[in-house]
C-alpha cells in the first residue's frame, strides 16, 4: 500500500513538473523526494517478499490499514517539507513583498 500510495504521488508530480514550462515552483524537488520514496518502498517489498513468500500478497487488512496511512503520512510530510522550502526560498517573491508591505 505504501509503494502504491507514493508511486501515484511520484507519477502526479512529474506529470505536473513536466507539464509546467516555468520551475518557478520547484516541483523537482518534490518529485525527487516521492521517487526516492517509492524506490525505498520498493526495496522493502523485494525483501519482504523474499521473507513471506506468496503470503507477502495476503495482507491483513489491519496491515493494509497501517500501510495505507503510513503511505498517505509520507506524502503529505514530502508536501509539508516541499512549501517550508518555497516559503523559504521564495522564488515569486510573494511573502518577501507581502512582509514589505505598510500597514496604514
Amino acid at each position: 500500500m505504501t509503494l502504491l500510495i507514493t508511486v501515484f504521488a511520484a507519477v502526479i508530480a512529474t506529470v505536473k513538473w513536466y507539464v509546467r514550462k516555468d520551475d518557478s515552483m520547484k516541483l523537482g524537488i518534490l518529485l525527487f523526494m516521492y521517487w526516492g520514496a517509492s524506490i525505498m518502498w520498493l526495496v522493502d517489498a523485494l525483501f519482504e517478499y523474499a521473507e513471506l513468500g506468496a503470503a507477502y500478497f495476503t495482507p491483513a487488512l489491519e496491515d493494509m490499514v497501517n500501510d495505507g496511512f503510513l503511505g498517505l503520512s509520507v506524502v503529505a510530510l514530502g508536501l509539508v517539507i516541499w512549501v517550508v522550502r518555497l516559503l523559504i526560498l521564495d522564488p515569486k517573491g510573494s511573502v518577501r513583498s507581502a512582509l514589505r508591505r505598510n500597514p496604514e
